[in-house]
C-alpha cells in the first residue's frame, strides 16, 4: 500500500493530483489551485501596466505634462513613492478582502506610471527588444523551475546571495545617481540586474510551488509582479545603454 502513487486514483488523468516535488505533504490539488490564483492575479497587473504604460507611451500630452510642467514633476515623485507607501498597510491588510486587491491595484497602477514614463523616453524598437526578451525569460525560467522542483532541486540557498547582489545594486544605482560613470557602467549594471531578477524569478517561483501560505496570495503576486517589472526595466536600461 505504501507504494501507491499520491493521488484519488493514482491513474494518468490524476495529473493535477501528482506531487510537484518529492516528499510533498499538503494536497497537490490545493497547491494547483494557489498556483492558478497567483497566476491569474499576475495576468491582470501585467495586463493593467500595459494598457496604462502604452497610454502614457502614445498620449504625448501626458509625458510632456510630467517633464515639462512643476505639478507633473511633483505628481512624479508621488507617483515613485506610492509603491513604498502602499506596501506598509498592504503587509497589514494582505488576507483582508476586498482592502487587499485595492491596495494591490494602486502599487500595480503606480508602478505602470512609472514604467510608462521611463519606455515614453526610449526608442520603439529598444522597448520591443526589452518586452520580448523579458517574455522569453520569464517563461523559460518558470517551467524550468517547475521541472526542476519536480526532480527535487531547491533553490531557497538563493535568498542570502540575491539580497546581497540587490544591495550591491542599490548601492551601485546610487553611485551612479552623484558620480555618473558612463555608457559603459550603465550596461555592466543592467547586464548584472538582469541575471540578478533571474535568479529572483527562479527563487520567489520556487517559493510558489513549496512555501508560500494559502493566503499569501497577495504577496507572492507582488513578488512575481516585481521581478518581471525589474527584469524589464533592467534589460530596457542596458539595450539603451548599448543603442546610444
Amino acid at each position: 500500500m505504501w507504494n501507491q502513487p499520491y493521488g484519488k486514483t493514482g491513474d494518468l488523468e490524476s495529473g493535477a493530483a501528482r506531487p510537484l516535488y518529492p516528499m510533498m505533504l499538503e494536497s497537490p490539488e490545493l497547491r494547483w489551485a494557489f498556483i492558478r490564483k497567483i497566476y491569474s492575479i499576475l495576468s491582470l497587473q501585467l495586463l493593467l501596466t500595459i494598457v496604462i504604460a502604452s497610454i502614457v507611451v502614445f498620449v504625448h500630452p501626458v509625458s510632456h505634462f510630467f517633464v515639462s510642467t512643476s505639478p507633473g514633476f511633483a505628481l512624479y515623485i508621488v507617483i515613485i513613492v506610492t509603491p513604498l507607501i502602499v506596501l506598509c498597510p498592504l503587509s497589514y491588510y494582505y488576507q483582508k478582502h476586498p482592502v487587499n486587491f485595492i491596495l494591490l491595484g494602486i502599487f500595480t497602477v503606480a508602478i505602470a506610471m512609472a514604467i510608462g514614463l521611463t519606455c515614453a523616453f526610449t526608442e520603439g524598437k529598444i522597448i520591443l527588444e526589452a518586452a520580448i526578451l523579458t517574455a522569453v525569460v520569464v517563461v523559460s525560467l518558470t517551467m524550468y523551475t517547475f521541472w526542476a522542483a519536480k526532480r527535487g532541486y531547491d533553490f531557497n540557498f538563493l535568498g542570502p546571495f540575491l539580497f546581497g547582489s540587490i544591495m550591491v545594486l542599490m548601492v551601485f544605482s546610487i553611485i551612479q545617481i552623484f558620480f555618473p560613470l558612463g555608457r559603459i557602467s550603465l550596461m555592466i549594471y543592467g547586464g548584472l540586474a538582469s541575471i540578478v531578477f533571474c535568479g529572483y524569478i527562479v527563487y520567489d517561483t520556487d517559493n510558489l510551488i513549496k512555501r508560500y501560505s494559502y493566503d499569501e496570495y497577495i504577496w507572492a503576486s507582488v513578488s512575481l509582479y516585481l521581478d518581471i517589472v525589474n527584469l524589464f526595466l533592467s534589460l530596457l536600461t542596458l539595450f539603451r545603454a548599448a543603442d546610444s
